[in-house]
């Protein structure tokens, strides 16, 4: 029989009399059986303090340290590999799942989707890697390739894109990395700006390139990954020789005239270009030392005594490649013998686009223990988490609502709760794969209710950084020992981290009851600017007292332990009429997190008293209130655009908004709902999904203009 309304709430009720019944028995067991106290004691770490406490502008200094830093003599990315290649020679590296072949299905929308017919992971050695490696490095230098002059990998995430980055590294050649999601122009600028000659893509890429390649009169070769179609090279001018991949790598079995210079630690590694959040992309140029730094300060926090790696270890990697934060993650993974299992957004869920019904995705076949992610993907799978228990009754999702505070509850204390991780939460475990350990986040501040949301529901501890591309993704990182939510950690050992005022913001080192300010960042990890852009690099790092610095634009607030929490961004602060400043980034992580919302813009200016919310709702959630008014039968299209349903969502809305604690300048008062999707495609969103501000306001201009 399935429970509804009131007898479901009854249900619950009496349920949670039984476990508090049963909790006052079983405490002392617990009690004696988790030990708690050690938990209690985490509390009180110190994880880092000022430089000097007379100067709260001085850099915050890490006080806890894991392992003494490693003196390897490792100083270059290639150095890094061969050192994981020689350690675990024999061990699983890589592995890409079987592609056999593509059919198309079409749903009852008349929407058509590709799936893709899938088998199991194979897996290469990291001898095998290796060998393809110097292949591949071989194979570009018979085709004319010189160290230290560019090439352009222009590629989703895959196995070829890391074996090319590897092979770059090796002979010291600039790897220029592009989003594939850039737009044409985008794409013609930067390939445009580096001079290169030589382009590394895919097939998939290979049409956006043909129609730009006639505004691209240096690139000279076009080396392209194999995929399940076939290739096309009609429009390709006569002057670009084209090549497929695996016949460089054949080729450079048996060339053996080809010289390089070696990299050295200051030598150019990767030129990385941003995806532009608010112009034109700009190349961040990112040195071997750079990453290497990194590389050692994120070593120093996830080397825990109680954390060990293990081979059986796994990590999936479908975030861009392109992005520092993926780069950084796999280099590292991999020097410690972690396999890596390729994946994408289209396949990585048993729910995702190119998944046949009842097939399986990549978590489920993979299994994987570590992953990385970015915010607004803990986001949707919170969402989907809670769509999914919502779908079996009323009873069952009251269920789940207990079970989540309830292991909140005792969590925060010390203790675990195996019966329920075993019984009730092991559903939504598996959704991930079912042997998930760790989740790092970064790209963006994730909102404390997520973090607790994926930690309980999960079982997994979620470590939030910080980092950016001018940082070579190093700053900050929460340690495994640090529980609190909301925050990205302490500085890495690595890097410097301090505070300065910022006025307009009215951000001080001297607010109580802690300091505040623009995050500074210091030290080897700094990058050496933006390429062939003289001005920008010079606004952005600057040197003082003999050292340089990074000016992020992100405000912080540093907690008495020494963690950061990411609490504004300049370029989002607006001041409306009455002259209130309204951060737009913290009320947007705010409302992301509300059911009905899949994303959301915020606009204000200071023309207007109050803000205007752009939002991409949740269907099924959308669904679901406009039936309850009546509204069940319209289209999803209809219901964006339907007054009455606007009205609805506008208030629920407001209502979640003041339960986040946001002030009444910080609600919206008008309300746009967008049937589009916001996706890198559309150039609305970065590739990792951050908001492009200014391109949405201007897609949107003239539903703005009608609102205000």
């Amino acid at each position: 029989m399935v429970l509804t309304g009131f007898r479901a709430k009854v249900a619950v009720s009496i349920i949670k009399v039984l476990v508090l019944v049963y909790d006052v028995i079983s405490f002392p067991i617990y009690f004696l059986i988790d030990k708690p106290w050690t938990k209690w004691r985490l509390q009180n770490i110190i994880w880092a303090k000022l430089e000097d406490e007379r100067d709260p502008t001085s850099c915050y200094v890490r006080q806890v340290h894991h392992l003494p830093p490693k003196d390897n003599g490792i100083q270059t990315m290639d150095q890094l590999f061969k050192n994981a290649v020689d350690r675990f020679g024999e061990r699983e590296c890589y592995g890409v799942r079987e592609v056999f072949g593509e059919e198309e299905e079409t749903m009852k929308s008349g929407k058509v989707f590709k799936k893709l017919i899938l088998g199991e992971y194979q897996w290469l050695t990291f001898n095998q890697v290796d060998q393809r490696v110097e292949n591949l490095s071989k194979g570009l230098l018979a085709l004319g390739v010189k160290s230290k002059k560019p090439v352009i990998l222009l590629a989703e995430t895959r196995l070829e894109w890391i074996i090319t980055a590897q092979a770059c590294f090796r002979i010291n050649v600039p790897v220029v990395t592009l989003y594939a999601t850039l737009g044409e122009d985008g794409l013609v600028h930067g390939i445009t700006e580096t001079e290169v000659t030589h382009i590394i893509t895919s097939t998939e890429l290979m049409p956006k390139l043909k129609t730009i390649l006639h505004r691209l009169p240096l690139v000279t070769h076009l080396i392209y990954m194999q995929g399940i179609k076939s290739e096309s090279f009609e429009g390709i001018p006569e002057y670009v020789k084209v090549l497929p991949y695996n016949q460089v790598e054949e080729d450079g079995k048996h060339y053996t005239e080809g010289t390089f210079t070696p990299p050295k630690p200051d030598d150019l590694a990767i030129l990385m270009y941003t995806s532009g959040s608010t112009g034109v992309p700009k190349g961040v140029m990112i040195t071997h030392n750079n990453v290497i730094t990194s590389v050692k300060g994120i070593d120093d926090i996830i080397s825990h005594p109680s954390f060990k790696f293990s081979e059986t270890d796994t990590y999936i990697a479908y975030l861009p490649a392109a992005h520092v934060l993926e780069l950084a993650a796999e280099c590292y993974l991999c020097s410690l013998g972690i396999r890596v299992g390729f994946s994408s957004p289209l396949t990585i869920t048993d729910y995702s686009t190119a998944i046949k019904k009842g097939a399986k995705g990549d978590l489920t076949v993979l299994k994987p223990t570590l992953m990385v992610a970015v915010p607004l993907m803990l986001d949707r799978i919170r969402k989907s988490i809670l769509s999914l228990a919502g779908k079996e009754g009323t009873f069952t999702r009251l269920m789940f609502d207990f079970a989540i505070s309830y292991k909140e509850f005792w969590s925060q204390r010390g203790f675990t709760t195996p019966r329920l991780d075993r019984n009730l939460l092991k559903t939504y475990r598996d959704f991930m794969g079912g042997e998930l350990r760790v989740i790092m986040c970064g790209s963006a501040p994730l909102s404390a209710d997520t973090q607790s949301f994926t930690r309980s529901c999960l079982s997994v501890q979620v470590l939030q950084g910080y980092g950016l591309t001018e940082s070579a993704a190093c700053a900050s990182i929460m340690d495994f020992d640090d529980y609190s939510c909301g925050r990205v950690g302490a500085p890495v050992s690595t890097c410097k981290l301090r505070l300065v005022n910022w006025e307009e913001g009215n951000y001080h080192v001297t607010d109580k009851p802690n300091p505040r300010g623009e995050i500074v960042l210091g030290g080897d990890c700094l990058t050496l600017g933006y390429f062939k852009n003289q001005a920008q690099t010079q606004e952005a790092f600057q040197f003082e007292g003999g050292d340089r610095w990074f000016y992020t634009g992100d405000i912080g607030e540093v907690f008495p332990n020494g963690t950061l929490k990411i609490i504004d961004r300049k370029k989002d602060l607006v001041k409306l009429q009455f002259g209130e400043y309204v951060a737009l980034g913290k009320v947007e992580a705010e409302l992301k997190t509300c059911p009905l919302i899949e994303n959301a813009c915020v606009v204000g200016s200071g023309l207007h008293t109050y803000l205007i919310a752009l939002v991409i709702p949740n269907q099924s959630q959308l669904r679901a209130m406009a039936k309850e008014i009546g509204k069940g039968h319209l289209s999803f299209k209809e219901m964006c655009s339907d007054e009455e349903v606007t009205e609805k969502t506008l208030e629920r809305i407001r209502e979640f908004g003041k339960k986040c604690n946001l002030f009444g300048s910080e609600l919206p008062k008008k309300l746009k709902l967008c049937c589009d999707d916001w996706n890198p495609e559309s150039g609305l969103v970065t590739a990792a999904f951050k908001l492009r501000r200014k391109f949405i306001e201007n897609h949107y201009r003239s539903v703005i203009d009608r609102l205000c």
